[in-house]
């Protein structure tokens, strides 16, 4: 199995949770009495357009899809078959969460078959699961644990995104640093970006349980419509973390606009006290003839005293006016 040739792995699953592992050979050969076929492939695979167009026998509308660039949570029931694209969370070494990884998955009472580029989890855990003999034993059992896996990753993204929400509450109200902007800042885009792909993925998780495929059975209705349900509070939780975001963001904004408005008060109150001396001061300092005091060793001490004493009267009728 060359991973450069697009497959990643594939199994004939046993109908018990187990299955068989298999390449190409066996994939091109397989039919419906063999078993059900997961076959997982990269979407930039050498080999997978070709498989996908020439070889799979999936309509060339579905392959089209499953080949796009960039894709968006989506449903598309096709007769007895059904396509399905959804988003998690992107756990990869080095990797932002809210860069968000898609898989494609094509689904067939007898088939299975999936296309990501950047490695996700959750397909990891399902083939982990299947070489464990605990995996899925079906297109419907392999829906809702698919959707399952990809859920349960986001919890602990969008928690701690409500944790960081929590303590930049907190510290707003302690610290009066202008760097707490960048850090809401970067909490919003966050919760906008994750908000982005997860609200389609609600409408898509609420929609599947309505659908009429006959691998569908009702028990694996009822998780996805649990499955729904989370994603719908989890898309609650986002909005809910952008808007407490802005709050917060707000809160910083006045206050660091109360500390911009009691400095330049400030500056204004000082200003207005030296304004009358800054007066005298400059009108004792011309050159020119006739000024009084001259010749007098005690005209400087007068004239300081006089600044002194004015200074203070100010300070005296601002203080009466309340303004200082």
């Amino acid at each position: 199995m060359n991973e450069t040739d697009g497959l990643l792995y594939a199994f004939i699953l046993d109908g018990k949770g187990g299955g068989r592992a298999v390449g190409w050979p066996e994939i091109e050969n397989w039919t419906p009495d063999q078993g059900i076929l997961w076959v997982h492939l990269d979407r930039r695979g050498s080999h997978t357009e070709h498989w996908l167009e020439e070889t799979s026998g999936i309509d060339p509308v579905i392959c089209e899809t499953l080949l796009q660039e960039e894709v968006r949570p989506r449903v598309l029931p096709l007769g007895d078959a059904m396509l399905v694209i959804l988003r998690g969370v992107n756990l990869n070494p080095g990797a932002d969460p809210q860069d968000m990884v898609g898989v494609r998955v094509w689904l067939e009472p007898n088939r299975i078959v999936s296309l990501r580029h950047r490695r996700l989890m959750a397909v990891n855990d399902l083939r982990e699961a299947v070489e464990a003999g605990v995996g899925p034993t079906g297109p419907g059992q392999f829906l809702h644990r698919l959707a399952d896996q990809l859920i349960d990753r986001m919890g602990p993204v969008i928690n701690e995104l409500d944790d960081r929400v929590d303590e930049l509450e907190d510290e707003v109200l302690t610290a009066h640093s202008a760097a707490l902007r960048t850090k809401i800042g970067e909490i919003r885009r966050e919760a906008i970006s994750l908000r982005r792909y997860l609200a389609p993925q609600r409408d898509v998780m609420s929609r599947l349980p309505m659908e009429q495929a006959s691998w569908l059975e009702p028990v694996h209705k009822a998780h996805l419509r649990e499955i729904a349900d989370r994603t719908l509070r989890y898309v609650e939780d986002l909005d809910a973390a952008r808007e407490r975001a802005a709050v917060t963001q707000d809160e910083l904004n006045n206050r660091l606009s109360d500390q911009m408005n009691k400095t330049m008060y400030l500056l204004t109150i000082v200003a207005a006290v030296l304004l009358p001396p800054s007066l005298l001061t400059g009108l004792f300092g011309i050159n020119v003839g006739g000024m009084p005091g001259v010749e007098n060793i005690w005209a400087f001490s007068i004239v300081v005293t006089g600044l002194v004493t004015i200074a203070v009267v100010e300070i005296i009728v601002l203080r009466r006016l309340k303004w200082i």
